[in-house]
């Protein structure tokens, strides 16, 4: 009598959990980015790209998206857009230049000083750089960072505080 609810219960073990997933009608995973999400300076339109996303933890509050270039010399931040309303998922193509973020949105200063998104630009001749567009799904629907917060405090953040992350990575070559 007892075998059915054992069996259930294996059932229910073996049930995968629901991951959070990013997408982008911009971004193929692994394949270089397009001109238009390319910086202005090395040939681009500098536009951050389209992202949609989905299977957040029911206990999100918010999100935040970085893009992280870790084949810079000691890694260089492209974009760092924070408080991103839990009821949103997603941006539009351009939006991290601060038209078109949702309000309550924040974006912090990228490693260009820029409070916004700046593309791709690796020196030439340094090899393809991988581009690392990562939605973090958070438990505070502000996140307690001063404005001017280092780039390096606001990873520690992230990383000691997501719920869930998801990422894509393109890539960049000059």
């Amino acid at each position: 009598m007892n075998k059915p609810a054992i069996t259930l219960v294996s059932l229910l073990a073996a049930s995968p959990a629901l991951a959070m997933e990013l997408s982008s009608a911009n971004v193929v995973p692994g394949a270089p980015l397009a001109t238009a999400q390319v910086k202005s300076g090395c040939g681009g339109e500098n536009r951050s790209p389209a992202l949609a996303w989905s299977g957040a933890p029911q206990a999100t509050q918010s999100f935040a998206i970085t893009v992280f270039d870790p084949d810079a010399h000691g890694g260089w931040w492209h974009w760092i857009a924070l408080d991103i309303p839990a009821s949103v998922h997603g941006l539009a193509e351009g939006a991290g230049s601060g038209e078109g973020m949702p309000r309550g949105a924040v974006q912090l200063s990228n490693d260009f000083n820029d409070p916004q998104y700046d593309g791709p630009c690796p020196p030439e001749g340094s090899g393809a750089h991988h581009y690392e567009i990562t939605l973090w799904a958070l438990p505070d629907a502000q996140a307690p960072l001063a404005a001017n917060a280092s780039t390096a405090r606001v990873e520690n953040y992230l990383e000691s505080h997501a719920l869930a992350h998801a990422q894509l990575v393109g890539t960049f070559e000059r």
